[in-house]
């Protein structure tokens, strides 16, 4: 492990050297690259300079030992020695995880997308329960929530909505959310009380920064369109709706929540580059296809995750068969309960793994 703490330590002394170069500064998409890198392994060259000033501080404190024969010194110093080997071995457990491959994520913003799925309107009813959950639980734990485009459906319901969440282990707690979420319950338009069943889809992307991907703009379409808004003094009278193609994905993203052309722009271009970097990521996942199978399902939102059934009042989740009897809770943003089981779950896992 030293040894590959030692290269990643000069790797990053010479990636401070090329982006402090001249010609690498003029290359935009070569500067965006190195500066990613650097960011991805700093953490981890952080602990291991840490590491070893803590080894050095030990050998001086041995030494001193040697040199001096008071008691109560001794006492004091090997004190100190045991907190510092406390310490290293925090740092090395840290270590390991990360080079074991722990989400490098966790600590990220996210956005997360919701789409009704089938079941018609009532698939859009639940779609609309899993956006104010989400906005529930974001609050509890002191996130910041940003709507950012959303579309609804004649019965009140959302056809889609995207958001941003941001704060303390956001993306570690919603990561799990992707896949299919499936309900049953009697719909308030049947008459008859018979259980309907409906879908919607959730994904939860990791929100890119400037150094995760580099979009050129002649890779880009953007058209500008009359939004269509609320009328009477409320019409727009601009074009202020945006459509933005990525060109080399066929990735498309429209905005017209805002009545800023400027602010519909920039929150299109943060979603498609959340889009755009998910693809990115599954390819990279089907080539590594080994490398994920310590991760709680696929990810993918095709896939049948949880079930909130309303007669039982329970809240089942299939990748790890955990069931909790508080969907009333659950639905009220009282998440932690299942995410913590998932993320035990996750670590079970990985060290099933070793």
């Amino acid at each position: 492990m030293n040894e590959q703490l030692e290269k990643l330590e000069a790797r990053y002394q010479e990636l401070e050297q090329l982006l402090a170069s001249h010609e690498q500064i003029a290359d935009r998409e070569q500067y965006n690259k190195l500066a990613k890198e650097i960011s991805d392994i700093k953490p981890t060259v952080v602990l291991y300079r840490e590491h070893k000033s803590l080894l050095k501080e030990a050998k001086d404190l041995e030494e001193v030992l040697a040199q001096k024969h008071d008691r109560d010194f001794h006492e004091l110093v090997q004190q100190e020695i045991k907190d510092l080997d406390t310490r290293k071995a925090d740092i090395e457990l840290k270590i390991k995880k990360i080079l074991a491959g722990e989400d490098k994520d966790a600590g990220r913003a996210c956005i997360v997308e919701i789409r009704q799925g089938t079941g018609g309107d009532e698939a859009g009813l639940f779609a609309a329960d899993l956006y104010r959950m989400y906005s529930k639980y974001a609050d509890s734990k002191g996130w910041t929530f940003e709507p950012m485009l959303a579309s609804t459906n004649e019965a009140g319901g959302i056809k889609e909505v995207t958001f941003s969440v941001k704060g303390k282990d956001s993306f570690r707690c919603l990561k799990f959310e992707s896949g299919v979420h499936r309900v049953q319950r009697v719909p308030t338009t049947e008459a008859q009380g018979r259980i309907h069943t409906s879908t919607a889809t959730v994904a939860v992307l990791v929100e890119p920064e400037e150094v995760d991907l580099v979009i050129e703009p002649k890779d880009l379409r953007i058209d500008t369109y009359r939004s269509s808004g609320p009328g009477g003094q409320h019409m727009q009278k601009t074009d202020s709706a945006v459509r933005i193609t990525h060109i080399p994905t066929g990735t498309v993203v429209a905005c017209q929540d805002e009545r800023s052309q400027i602010k519909n722009r920039a929150k299109a271009m943060r979603v498609l580059r959340a889009r755009i970097l998910e693809a990115k990521i599954e390819v990279e996942a089907k080539r590594l296809s080994s490398a994920r199978k310590i991760q709680i399902g696929t990810g993918d939102r095709s896939e049948k995750i949880r079930t909130y059934n309303f007669p039982d009042r329970r809240v089942t989740d299939h990748r790890i068969n955990f069931t909790s009897h508080q969907l009333e809770a659950i639905l009220e943003g009282q998440m932690d309960e299942l995410t913590e089981a998932l993320l035990k779950a996750e670590e079970e896992k990985k060290n099933e793994r070793g």
